[in-house]
């Protein structure tokens, strides 16, 4: 069973290696020279630096496009696994690693850091930051990571647990930590740092959970906390928090709220996207969504409820209020603007305007201008009917009945997102944006007067069958879209929605996962697929490309998890659970994998109690609202099919008094009598008991 605190090897701040060893063995690397040494000046070079992989989308632009061409469409068809090594979990993979002067350092899940050789795979040092594993429950999406950040010597990384962590580059050992979430309430972090001017800035995770979003900015030479920017504002009563975001919360945001909407939090995290511009000097950040989802119960139905669904840039020495654009007004379908933002510059036909592109949830492709925060244009990449366009001066035009006030409404896209974390890219060379989207509907209805359960999912939704009987279809797309027409130019359909981030590269060349386990390579200016690869894991994660000694890479994490690894049936429901592994390509590589036995899988299991059919009811409704969105999918275990379920002692140690704690099975003890415990294991035998009449099927 996956663990917290595995043991394969890892131990917390353990050097496998001396400073002196590192440096000797290290491609690229002079015995004087500093490792992981990044500062203002070579970051604002990166674009030139073809050796290097040094912030999470590259460059501070974040268009994750490499000049590269050494692997080419013309090449593609020779390359082969150079080197690979295994993680010791397997819950979701999705870092993008960052590569300094022939080192590459990625987190994994559970918050872990590995440095290893990059261009021989050889493991220079790792670092397990212990976290509390019953955080594992406050993260809706998977105990996963989607990356670390470097600056002058030193890693960060951001853990489940809502520490901040800079590590030494050379050794890791750790150099300071801070907390930087109020670590009783349900926050989690799971998104890459960013770092600046001698500043790390993170956000954090949770809002399903009912927490208040902010930004922190600390020093990364000391862990002091620099600025904080809270995303929506708190409860008035409270007063001002004595943040960067004081005067905009109650000069702009603060007229847009309306009823107690402070007592679930409120929402608006930043648990992704980020981007510094260097050109502007200002931070922009993607907000999240509100919590609870439903706007008739976060704010009574009032109002746009800023700066949820936004894009807002500050000032990045003082965090100060620079500007704003909301992408859905009042949202309330879990329409996030976390996903990625890409800074370009281009002419639209009455000059260069200095823009920054998002495709976010709610299935639109903006533009928006960066020097000032106007709207440009919006166009659906996906099918949408939640809007059907937007004005001249960026409001959506919604469709009469999409908030679901009276009646289900199917609506697409849904929460899940036309497109989520996995990063999208730019070519300057095909002007095309590689979208990694998602046509997944979903029917909502209205539960704004439900029970509320503090701490745990209060989305105010009540989803439910399509309206009209239909099954709905989902499926994923990569799709290249051309930003200036805003039109589609080639599309790759897959037939499972969750499809991996995208590299475009000077080889004209486009990489992209997906949930099946293939690694692509597809031509970027024609969609023609040239190359791929079974990792028999999901390939969710961003690859990137470097070069050591003249050679050429691309590297990717591989393993299936996430939100659809958690919650989701799916094509991995009955592949053998592996471990999380980076995978790294070269012209003529001559790695192997070695062979991998499919996990047997566990018969449904048999309880020999008694249980009445009061108890199965019961049983499903609280089955449906704590286990079902952590257990459905492939990554956590499948409760039908646990033995703990046969025994109810077992069991209550379990769901009650929190014995699997450390592997992220926090107690519900806060949450269910151990009456309604039981209920749930009634409803579990019923279950497994069907599956052993069906043959086993679920």
């Amino acid at each position: 069973m996956d663990r917290a605190r595995p043991r394969l090897g890892y131990v917390s701040s353990i050097v496998l290696a001396t400073a002196l060893a590192v440096a000797t063995s290290v491609a690229g690397i002079a015995a004087t020279q500093r490792m992981g040494w990044i500062d203002q000046a070579r970051l604002a070079a990166a674009e030139t630096d073809l050796d290097n992989w040094m912030g999470y989308g590259r460059t501070w632009q974040e268009q994750r496009f490499s000049p590269l061409d050494q692997i080419s469409d013309k090449t593609v068809r020779r390359l082969k696994l150079a080197w690979y090594a295994d993680f010791d979990t397997i819950r979701g993979q999705e870092a993008t690693p960052i590569v300094v002067d022939g080192v590459l350092y990625t987190s994994t899940a559970w918050s872990k850091v590995m440095a290893m050789d990059a261009a021989t795979g050889q493991v220079l040092w790792r670092f397990d930051p212990e976290n509390d594993g019953s955080k594992g429950v406050h993260a809706c999406c998977d105990v996963v990571n989607r990356g670390v950040a470097v600056w002058k010597g030193k890693v960060f990384v951001g853990t489940i647990d809502g520490r901040l962590i800079a590590l030494d580059a050379a050794s890791g050992k750790p150099l300071w930590s801070v907390v930087t979430v109020d670590q009783k309430q349900p926050y989690t972090i799971t998104g890459a740092p960013r770092v600046f001017k001698d500043k790390v800035v993170i956000g954090n995770s949770g809002a399903e959970l009912g927490v208040r979003g902010y930004v922190t900015a600390y020093d990364t030479e000391t862990g002091k906390l620099v600025w904080r920017y809270y995303t929506v504002p708190g409860n008035p009563a409270a007063g001002p928090d004595g943040a960067a975001s004081d005067e905009a919360l109650q000069r702009i945001a603060g007229p847009t709220w309306s009823g107690k909407w402070w007592t679930l939090g409120g929402g608006g995290t930043v648990w992704d996207s980020m981007v510094y511009d260097s050109e502007l000097d200002q931070l922009l950040i993607g907000v999240g969504n509100g919590a609870p989802w439903n706007h008739r119960l976060r704010s009574d139905g009032k109002g746009d409820n800023l700066f949820l669904s936004s894009i807002v840039a500050v000032d990045p020495d003082t965090g100060t209020y620079k500007w704003h654009y909301q992408e859905t007004p009042a949202e309330t379908w879990d329409y996030t603007a976390t996903q990625q933002m890409i800074l370009v510059t281009l002419d639209l036909g009455q000059g260069p305007r200095k823009l920054v592109m998002q495709a976010p949830k709610n299935g639109f492709f903006f533009l928006i201008d960066r020097t000032n925060g106007k709207f440009v244009s919006a166009k659906p990449y996906v099918p949408v009917n939640w809007a059907t366009g937007y004005t001249a001066d960026g409001r959506p035009i919604e469709r009469p009945g999409a908030r679901y006030a009276d009646r289900p409404e199917t609506i697409y896209p849904s929460g899940i997102g036309a497109h989520a974390w996995m990063p999208m890219s730019y070519s300057p060379r095909t002007g095309l944006v590689y979208i990694p989207a998602m046509e997944v509907p979903l029917t909502y209805g209205d539960n704004a007067k439900g029970a509320i359960h503090p701490g745990r999912w209060n989305t105010g939704v009540a989803f439910s069958r399509n309206a009209d009987g239909k099954p709905l279809v989902n499926k994923g797309e990569l799709i290249a879209w051309d930003p200036i027409r805003q039109k589609e130019v080639w599309r790759h359909q897959y037939d499972w929605p969750w499809n991996g981030g995208t590299l475009a590269t000077g080889g004209n060349l486009v990489f992209q996962g997906d949930a099946r386990g293939f690694f692509h390579a597809y031509a970027a200016d024609s969609g023609k697929e040239l190359w791929s690869f079974q990792a028999r894991r999901g390939v969710l994660a961003g690859p990137i490309t470097y070069r050591v000694g003249g050679k050429q890479y691309v590297a990717v994490l591989a393993g299936y998890g996430g939100s659809m690894g958690v919650a989701t049936a799916s094509p991995f429901q009955r592949y053998p659970q592996l471990p999380g592994r980076i995978l790294v390509f070269a012209l003529d590589g001559t790695a192997r994998t070695p062979p991998e036995a499919a996990t047997p899988e566990m018969p449904p299991v048999q309880v020999r109690d008694r249980f009445t059919d009061a108890q199965r009811a019961d049983g499903a409704k609280w089955y449906a609202t704590f286990c079902q969105i952590c257990h459905t999918g492939p990554v956590n275990p499948d409760l039908m099919r646990s033995a703990v379920a046969a025994d109810k002692d077992a069991w209550q140690a379990v769901v009650i008094e929190g014995a699997l704690a450390g592997n992220g099975m926090a107690s519900f003890r806060d949450y269910l009598t151990p009456a309604q415990a039981e209920n749930i294991r009634a409803h579990v035998a019923a279950q497994a008991a069907s599956m052993r009449t069906s043959g086993g099927a679920k």
